[in-house]
């Protein structure tokens, strides 16, 4: 199978049976004409829609064609005038929404525990959000409908079958009660009805990849899901390769894609990140993305080792927007020349943290992000930490350093794995709950583990943890936990408010002040201000807590900056990481908006690929190559909605050092500008100045 196209295009075609003339002004020489010159290597085109509607001359099933199709070879138009022009073209089907099966066969559909349609929508109708149960007899007619789509195209012009909303779905319709009950399970309890779906995706997965398989071995196969979980995770092996769905001024926003691309690159697969060319989201006819914001989401794709896609829909009736493909065009024409230096390149991490996705069900648990995995991800970046992010079935030993985000749910077999970690030397940045069961952590050190009975606390900094900061108090927004150092040394202490705000108590009774009047208001509740008491700082107790090589936080620091973002936190939290982890891979002197993404050469790499700390690999000259990527972008909520970028602000004169060990530096150069630049070693490290930071910077350095 060949290598993985960095430039492509999701191309939707939605098309409702009300939109008459649909493909009239279809040119396929324009067609693949304009998608060239936009410098696209691979568009993904649809045979099925959401609609229910064929967009190719079915042999199975003529009648499902879209009625007003002008074009009958519409698809294998497409195909055949991006083949010659060295385009490849996935097929595009959906699996669990059709409008058509809705109206038609809603004997098909997935039902709730109370016999109503499972609408996945959550918006007013009319829609196409309800989901078809892969249990049905809908299954039979998915295989068929596939087999269809390659007998039609030919597995000789089949590249790829995208198969779109592959997701779990509970579902108690007669098919899957029956076969529940078949397999000793019980359709009444939710948590067999969760296991099955798992099941049933799973099967589902393996039944269908094995049948493009048979019929069309060298086509690539994805399944699309709205999130990322370890149903996916465990059956990896039914996909070619991974896209990651993530359009930030859609529902995902910018804070889905850093941490799903961090966690999907321990699949094992090539990965291609997925954004769209819309102003909001998927279905936003005649809108544009601004070209910063496309830059920037492109740009990170490459630095998280990933080609890029870029979602569009045609036009009803056929003809590409020129606007759209101007500025696909005036983007990847830069991920063209970038593309030869990122090609089998793999961030470097010298953090993992570890994400709850193996203790998390998707129907159960949702799939919002939790804020502590993105405070945690902000504050890691902003301070230009090399991580990853990894589940509890993973190696540790590969990283130096493990950061536990706040609520990090707590097995026995997670407890024992990081002792034998740390016993080896690794080291571990635990806070709040995490791994925390009962009132005891031998990890941690410490005893008499729960919650404060303050929901706000202060934090006093010292000459070890928050040395840069005033010494005096700093609040901390969320509730806290209390607990005493056994095996540990307390590194910094916090304190408490002169009362809870709300609290009872005595009012004081002084002549002439009403404080009977108050009392009656109050309720003798007790308050001061507009939010918390402050401290008198007459009681403390531990906050951080250090047991050798392992650090615990009391309170959950990361939730709080995903929800304030205080920088008290993120410099208490970096002295931590600075003390178990001194050897820091990226250091600058550039704001923190500045994204430093530290890459690897893997030669000859298959997969994702986990480093150890200065291990970079070797190319076929012996010399080791490093690439760093400089990021310098500014998203902005100036709509009540969403968030996006509009201006690019250069950055002039940043100052760089890169945690290089005994390597020595053979040459450094901008790329893809290929322009030398002047360095230093010394220490283990070297050290250089980027005259200007426009955007998106690459920095290639060649050791040995």
């Amino acid at each position: 199978m060949e290598e993985i196209r960095y430039r492509q295009v999701h191309m939707d075609f939605h098309t409702s049976q009300y939109i008459t003339e649909t493909g009239k002004d279809f040119d396929a020489e324009r067609f693949a004409e304009r998608l060239e010159q936009a410098h696209v290597d691979s568009v993904t085109c649809f045979a099925r829609c959401h609609h229910g509607w064929l967009y190719y001359p079915s042999r199975n099933h003529p009648e499902l064609m879209h009625p007003n199709l002008e074009r009958k070879n519409l698809l294998l138009e497409q195909i055949e005038a991006c083949h010659r022009r060295g385009i490849r073209v996935p097929v595009y089907t959906t699996v669990r929404w059709d409008e058509r099966i809705i109206r038609e066969k809603p004997e098909w559909l997935c039902r709730d525990e109370y016999g109503n349609p499972v609408d996945k929508g959550n918006v007013p109708e009319p829609h196409f959000y309800y989901d078809v149960c892969l249990n049905s007899g809908y299954r039979e007619f998915f295989k068929e409908h596939l087999r269809d789509i390659i007998h039609v195209v030919g597995k000789e012009n089949l590249d790829g079958i995208f198969m779109d909303i592959v997701s779990q779905t509970e579902c108690c319709c007669e098919d899957c009660r029956r076969l529940m009950l078949e397999e000793g399970m019980n359709p009444e309890l939710r948590s067999d009805r969760v296991h099955f779906a798992a099941l049933t995706l799973n099967c589902f997965r393996s039944e269908i990849s094995a049948l493009i398989r048979e019929y069309a071995p060298d086509a690539t196969i994805f399944y699309n899901d709205p999130g990322v979980d370890l149903v996916m995770k465990r059956s990896v092996e039914t996909y070619s390769h991974l896209e990651l769905e993530s359009l930030p001024s859609g529902d995902w926003g910018y804070d889905h894609f850093p941490v799903m691309a961090r966690y999907v690159g321990h699949f094992g697969k090539d990965m291609i990140g997925m954004t769209g060319k819309f102003h909001t989201s998927w279905g936003d006819f005649h809108s544009l993305k601004n070209k910063a914001a496309l830059e920037f989401e492109c740009f990170q794709m490459l630095a998280m080792g990933a080609g890029c896609s870029v979602g569009d829909q045609l036009h009803p009736w056929g003809k590409l927007s020129d606007a759209t493909y101007d500025l696909i065009g005036s983007v990847y024409e830069s991920v063209e020349q970038k593309e030869p230096y990122c090609r089998g390149t793999r961030p470097e991490a010298e953090i993992a943290v570890l994400t709850p996705h193996v203790f998390l069900n998707p129907i159960l648990d949702g799939r919002e992000l939790p804020k502590s995995l993105i405070g945690a991800v902000h504050m890691l970046q902003e301070m230009s930490y090399q991580f990853t992010m990894i589940d509890s079935e993973e190696c540790f030993e590969a990283y130096p350093l493990l950061v536990l985000p706040d609520e990090l749910p707590y097995s026995e077999e997670l407890e024992k794995k990081l002792k034998m970690y740390v016993e080896n030397g690794g080291a571990v940045f635990g806070s709040f709950h995490a791994c925390v069961n009962g009132d005891e952590s031998e990890l941690y050190g410490i005893r008499g583990i729960g919650k404060s009975k303050y929901s706000r606390e202060f934090i006093l900094p010292n000459q070890e943890i928050g040395k840069e900061l005033p010494k005096e108090p700093f609040v901390m927004y969320e509730r806290g936990m209390d607990a005493e150092a056994v095996l540990a040394d307390v590194i910094m202490e916090k304190t408490r408010p002169w009362f809870e705000r709300g609290s009872s108590g005595m009012w004081p009774e002084r002549e002439g002040h009403g404080s009977k009047e108050c009392g009656t208001v109050h309720k003798g509740q007790r308050f001061c201000s507009h939010q918390h008491a402050p401290t008198p700082d007459s009681e403390r107790k531990g906050e951080m807590f250090q047991k050798g090589n392992v650090i615990y936080c009391a309170h959950p620091v990361f939730e709080i900056y995903r929800k304030n973002a205080p920088i008290w936190c993120k410099k208490m939290v970096g002295d931590a990481i600075q003390r178990l982890c001194p050897n820091k891979l990226v250091s600058h002197n550039g704001p923190s908006g500045l994204l430093c993404i530290l890459n690897q050469k893997i030669p000859g790499k298959q997969g994702a690929v986990k480093d150890v700390l200065g291990m970079p690999a070797v190319n076929e000259a012996g010399e080791r190559i490093k690439l760093l990527h400089l990021l310098h972008y500014i998203p902005e909520k100036r709509s009540e909605e969403i968030y996006t970028i509009e201006d690019v602000i250069p950055l002039y004169h940043t100052e760089f050092s890169v945690y290089v060990g005994g390597h020595h530096v053979l040459g450094m150069q901008l790329v893809p500008e290929g322009r030398p630049i002047s360095w230093e070693q010394s220490d283990g490290y070297v050290r250089f100045e980027i005259q200007k930071i426009e955007g998106h910077q690459m920095v290639e350095i060649r050791l040995v």
